[in-house]
C-alpha cells in the first residue's frame, strides 16, 4: 500500500539524526553496548525551578485549549527576553509560540514561500531545513562552506548564490551541526550584501544562543537594516534541557507572525498548556541559573577536541558554540578498514556504529559529504570511552 502514499511524503528524507538514534536503540535492544553521540539532546535534567512551575500550573488547572499563538503572559516573557538578551524590540503581536522550533520553521516556510522560490542554505545546515523548504515547494540552494573558514558563509559566497528567484536565507548561529558562531562583523558583511536585495528575507535560528563560548551572541535582526526582514527563531530545548517539552517561538514582522498564527490555527492550534506556563518561568529567570550546563559543555568540547586530535585522519576546527564537533574525515575515503571500504561520510559513520559501537551522524545529512557530526551532550566518561573505541576501530 506504500504506492498509495503521496509523492510529497515519498520524496521526503527521513531525519538522519532520528534514524541513527533509532538504529542505536535497536542495537541496544539486541544487547550491544552502544554509546550514542548522534542526538542533539542535553543529558542534563530540567532545572528544578522549571519543574516546580509546571507542577504549579497543573495544580492551577491549566488544562484548556491555549491561544493559537501562545499565552499572553508567555509572549510578554518572550518579548522581554528578546529585549534583555538580544536588544530586539518584538511586541506580542510579532511573536508566535509553537510546538517546538521545528514547527516554527515549518510555519515560516509555508507562510513565506511560493513554488519555485529559492532558499539559500549555508552548508552544513541543520538536517531538517532542506526538507522543510521542499515541503513548502521551495528550492534549497546549498552553499558549501569549508572547515578553514569555520564553516561560515562569506559575503562573496552569499552574493554568488543569489538569483532572481532567491526569496530567503536560512542559517543557525551557533550552528547545528558545526558549532560555528557568526560574529557581529561577519553578520554585518552578510547584511551589506542583502541590502542590495530588499525582497530577500532571513530566518535566523538561534536555538543554541546561550550555549556560546565566543564571548557573546549577536542576532542578525539587530544589524542595521535587517530587523524588518528577519525572522528570529528560538526555543527552550537546548539551553534549558527541555527537548521533550516542545516549545519554540519566533519574533518576526507582524505580517509573517499573523500568517503563522493563521496556519497554526488549522494544523495544531496552541502549544501545550503546562509547558507554556513552565517556559514563562524559564525565560524570566536570569541566564546565570543555567550557566552550570553551559560551563560543562565548554569543558566537554575541550576534552573531545583534545582526544580526537590524537587520532590521525581527523581534521578539526574549534567550534564556538552548541554541543557538536564536525570533523572532516575525508582522509579515510578510499581506505579499507576491517574489510570495509570507506567511500564517503555515511560509510564512515556506519563503520563506527558497527565496529566501535558509537553512534554519530553522517555530514551528508547536513549538506557536507566530508564530515561527521559528533555530539558531546554526554558524560565525560561516555565521551572518553567512545573516543577510545573510535581510535581502536580506526587503528586496529
Amino acid at each position: 500500500m506504500s504506492n498509495h502514499l503521496s509523492d510529497r511524503i515519498k520524496n521526503m528524507s527521513t531525519s538522519a539524526t532520528l534514524a541513527m538514534a533509532a538504529k542505536a536503540r535497536e542495537l541496544r535492544n539486541e544487547g550491544k553496548d552502544i554509546i550514542g553521540l548522534s542526538l542533539g539532546e542535553p543529558d542534563f535534567n530540567i532545572p528544578d525551578f522549571i519543574k516546580d512551575a509546571a507542577k504549579q500550573a497543573i495544580d492551577e488547572n491549566y488544562s484548556s485549549y491555549t491561544p493559537v499563538d501562545g499565552y499572553a503572559e508567555l509572549k510578554t516573557a518572550i518579548s522581554n527576553k528578546f529585549k534583555r538578551d538580544n536588544n530586539l524590540d518584538y511586541g506580542p503581536n510579532q511573536i508566535v509560540v509553537s510546538t517546538g522550533a521545528k514547527q516554527s520553521l515549518f510555519n515560516v516556510a509555508m507562510v513565506v514561500l511560493n513554488p519555485g522560490d529559492e532558499v539559500i542554505l549555508p552548508a552544513p545546515y541543520w538536517v531538517s531545513y532542506s526538507d522543510i523548504v521542499k515541503l513548502a515547494e521551495g528550492v534549497p540552494v546549498e552553499v558549501l562552506t569549508q572547515i578553514d573558514t569555520d564553516f561560515k558563509m562569506t559575503p562573496e559566497q552569499l552574493e554568488a548564490a543569489i538569483t532572481p528567484k532567491t526569496k530567503m536565507l536560512w542559517f543557525s548561529s551557533p550552528c547545528n551541526p558545526s558549532g560555528s558562531v557568526y560574529s557581529k562583523e561577519e553578520l554585518e558583511g552578510l547584511a551589506e550584501v542583502l541590502k542590495k536585495y530588499p525582497d530577500i528575507y532571513v530566518v535566523s535560528d538561534e536555538i543554541y544562543e546561550h550555549i556560546n563560548f565566543a564571548g557573546g551572541h549577536v542576532s542578525i535582526a539587530g544589524i542595521d537594516g535587517m530587523y524588518d526582514r528577519t525572522v528570529t527563531v528560538n526555543g527552550v530545548s537546548k539551553a534549558f534541557a527541555m527537548t521533550g517539552w516542545r516549545i519554540g517561538y519566533i519574533g518576526a514582522p507582524e505580517w509573517i507572525a499573523k500568517g503563522c498564527t493563521k496556519l497554526q490555527g488549522q494544523v495544531t492550534s496552541g502549544a501545550n498548556a503546562i509547558a507554556q506556563r513552565a517556559v514563562i518561568t524559564a525565560l524570566e529567570a536570569p541566564v546565570s541559573k543555567i550557566k552550570y550546563m553551559i560551563d560543562k559543555f565548554h569543558e566537554r568540547r575541550d576534552l573531545v577536541l583534545e582526544l580526537l586530535g590524537e587520532i590521525e585522519g581527523f581534521n578539526l576546527n574549534v567550534p564556538e558554540g552548541a554541543f557538536y564537533v564536525f570533523p572532516d574525515i575525508s582522509a579515510f575515503f578510499g581506505k579499507s578498514l576491517n574489510g570495509v571500504t570507506i567511500n564517503n561520510a555515511s560509510d564512515f559513520s556506519l563503520y563506527l556504529l558497527e565496529h566501535a559501537n558509537v553512534a554519530t551522524v553522517t555530514g551528508e545529512a547536513f549538506g557536507n559529504p566530508n564530515c561527521i557530526r559528533i555530539s558531546y551532550a554526554a558524560s565525560e566518561n561516555e565521551l572518553k570511552e567512545a573516543i577510545v573505541r573510535i581510535k581502536n576501530a580506526l587503528t586496529s
